[in-house]
């Protein structure tokens, strides 16, 4: 029978091929879970384990990750991008702390009333804190389940979604949730991958797309929007050992954290060097010299828009008094502690310039 071979071959190769990680250690600690399953998302999970466990380390339960303060979320969760996920996190952190005494919702229902947590969170933390059956259906459980059962359209449409999850609920039944899952992601992660290992796949003999010779064609994924183009010029002003910046609070990209004053154009040529110049004078006074030296310019994208930042550096000889209500002179030596998009840590971290 078809799922009896399916779900017997997946957890035979599983107990034989263990993927330890970090946060599997057995205890099905729901915050643990929880954690990890936030932090991991569009992660790699190479980059992501070293946030987990400095998460654990400064906030080893829910309690003291909503006493924490935003800003130090941010701070920790710099380099991770989707800040909105860390604003979730903490807002879901208290609310657990405030209104269930510190316990973690045990229903796949109740955790979906928590800020950030979807059909896939919920059923992750359901399955794996609590042996709950809820699949989880991931890009890699689209993609094991599509070529498998050779589902030939858009795993990207809703309708497909709800069937590859119908499907992948019914390969579950009968098995423990907690193994499933973590078996049919850990499949499709390792082996059914965008370039399969077909030739060690224990499923293949019942496989549709290497049956009808479609792997290469399946999933279907639907055609992705072009990208936003965005051109950021950022005014890097610096007044001895200290450097202007301010809080994004608009609702637009890098809410909640800290980044240079800028200028947003339609080109990374204009605005032209005195246009800046008079906006570096707005912010700062008339004490405004240009550094030497070539604009520095980045570039980093974003799941809808891409954006070129190019840097242009000031020195202030005298610090003004006023300055935006949303701006701070920042030592050199404490911008560790403010949460800051990837790309000003990158190019802090790249220039030398500052003088401390």
């Amino acid at each position: 029978m078809m799922l009896q071979f399916f779900t017997r071959n997946l957890i035979r190769w599983h107990n034989h091929n263990p993927r330890p990680l970090p946060w599997s250690d057995g205890s099905c600690d729901p915050y643990r879970i929880w954690l990890s399953e936030i932090i991991m998302q569009q992660t790699r999970i190479e980059q992501g384990t070293s946030y987990y466990l400095g998460f654990i380390n400064k906030y080893p339960n829910v309690q003291g990750l909503a006493s924490a303060s935003i800003d130090d979320v941010l701070r920790m969760w710099e380099g991770l991008g989707y800040y909105t996920r860390a604003r979730n996190m903490h807002k879901a952190a208290v609310y657990i702390a405030r209104n269930l005494n510190g316990k973690f919702p045990d229903t796949y229902g109740s955790l979906l009333n928590l800020p950030g947590i979807g059909p896939y969170s919920a059923a992750a933390i359901a399955s794996f804190a609590f042996n709950l059956p809820h699949v989880v259906v991931d890009g890699n459980v689209k993609r094991l389940v599509a070529r498998f059962a050779g589902i030939t359209n858009s795993v990207d449409d809703p309708k497909t979604h709800k069937e590859i999850h119908h499907i992948a609920s019914d390969f579950m039944k009968g098995s423990s949730p907690a193994l499933f899952n973590q078996a049919i992601m850990n499949f499709g992660a390792l082996v059914c991958k965008p370039l399969p290992l077909c030739e060690i796949c224990p499923l293949s003999k019942r496989c549709y797309a290497i049956n009808h010779n479609m792997v290469s064609a399946l999933p279907v994924r639907r055609k992705k929007q072009p990208l936003r183009a965005r051109y950021l010029h950022f005014l890097v002003l610096q007044h001895d050992d200290k450097i202007l910046m301010c809080k994004r609070e608009k609702k637009d990209i890098w809410n909640g954290l800290y980044s240079f004053p800028h200028v947003e154009k339609s080109s990374v040529r204009s605005p032209g060097s005195a246009q800046l110049f008079s906006a570096a004078v707005s912010l700062a006074g008339k004490n405004v010299l240009i550094e030497k030296g070539l604009p520095v310019v980045y570039t980093q994208t974003l799941s809808h828009q891409t954006i070129t930042g190019r840097f242009h550096a000031y020195r202030v000889t005298k610090r003004p008094r006023l300055v935006q209500s949303d701006s701070v002179w920042i030592p050199v030596s404490s911008l560790d502690r403010y949460g800051k998009p990837r790309m000003i840590v990158r190019y802090l971290e790249d220039r030398l310039k500052f003088r401390q």
